[in-house]
């Protein structure tokens, strides 16, 4: 049996809503899905900008959507960009820089990131 809670919530989402949706509540990070196993944002850093990340207590995914930067993961730095799906483990520093282009992402916590 399907649960009824499940069957209310958005089960497709189109990257172009999401955006306008965060642009709207004027915040770097929208979160447009939550459930106990994962949760999931979209995350704008503008061009030149600064990252304000601290470690989170979650497993982390990110996929660039539009953009590119660099990334430091620990004491590992790579180049990323559109296309670019990022691995971070709960507790590991982490955080864009050198932001070349605005940097879009969606954001994926496992389980859902605490509030």
């Amino acid at each position: 049996m399907v649960s009824t809670r499940f069957l209310a919530m958005p089960r497709l989402f189109h990257i172009d809503d999401l955006s306008r949706q965060r642009v709207a509540k004027n915040k770097s990070y929208f979160e447009f899905l939550r459930v106990p196993a994962m949760s999931a944002g979209v995350y704008v850093l503008p061009k030149g900008g600064t990252d304000p990340q601290k470690p989170h207590g979650e497993d982390e995914m990110y996929y660039v959507v539009r953009g590119a930067a660099r990334m430091q993961i620990g004491t590992d730095h790579r180049e990323v960009c559109a296309g670019s799906v990022i691995f971070v483990e709960a507790q590991i520093e982490h955080r864009f820089y050198d932001i070349q282009d605005d940097l879009e992402l969606l954001v994926f916590f496992a389980p859902a990131e605490r509030e």
